[in-house]
C-alpha cells in the first residue's frame, strides 16, 4: 500500500513542478512582450508625435532595456539578479530627478532625498556585488547543477551572474 502511495506522490510533485515552471515561462514570456510593446511604443511616440526625444524619454528606454535584461537573464538561467532592480531603481529615480529639476528649476529638499536615495542604491549595488565577489554562488544551468571540479573554490568568473 506504502508502494502505490509513494509513487502518486511522486507523480503529483512532478506535476506540480511542470505546472510551476509553465507558470514561470508563460508569467515572464507575457511581462517581456509587454516590456517590448511598451518600448515600442515610447520609440513610436517619440519618433511621430514628438519628433524628438526628451531625456525623460532617453531614461525610460534605459528602463525598458533593464527590464528586458533581467527577463532574459532568468529565461537563460532561472535566477533573478537583484542588480538588476536596483538598477531599474536608480534609473527611475534619476528620471525623476532630472525631470523635477527641468519642470521646477528650483533646489528643494525633495531633490536632495532623491539624491540620497541614489546614493544608497549605488551603496546597496556595491555591497551586493562585494558579496557576489568574496561569496559566490555555485554555477547553475537551467537543467542540473554543475559541479566544480574537487577542491577548487567558485570564484566570480564561475557565476555568470555576479
Amino acid at each position: 500500500m506504502s508502494a502505490p502511495k509513494n509513487k502518486l506522490e511522486t507523480l503529483l510533485d512532478k506535476f506540480g513542478n511542470y505546472a510551476v515552471e509553465a507558470f514561470h515561462y508563460i508569467a515572464l514570456f507575457i511581462i517581456g512582450c509587454m516590456v517590448v510593446w511598451s518600448a515600442l511604443h515610447t520609440t513610436i511616440e517619440i519618433l511621430t508625435v514628438k519628433q524628438y526625444a526628451t531625456i525623460d524619454d532617453i531614461l525610460l528606454l534605459f528602463i525598458y532595456l533593464e527590464l528586458g535584461a533581467m527577463v532574459g537573464i532568468y529565461f537563460k538561467t532561472n535566477h533573478m539578479p537583484v542588480r538588476f532592480l536596483i538598477y531599474v531603481a536608480i534609473t527611475a529615480l534619476t528620471r525623476l530627478l532630472i525631470s523635477d529639476i527641468q519642470h521646477n528649476h528650483k533646489a528643494d529638499v525633495g531633490q536632495l532625498i532623491i539624491t540620497g536615495s541614489i546614493l544608497i542604491l549605488a551603496f546597496a549595488i556595491l555591497i551586493v556585488r562585494y558579496a557576489s565577489w568574496n561569496y559566490p554562488s555555485v554555477i547553475r544551468s537551467k537543467e542540473q547543477e554543475r559541479e566544480l571540479p574537487a577542491g577548487k573554490t567558485p570564484r566570480p568568473e564561475d557565476d555568470e551572474l555576479a
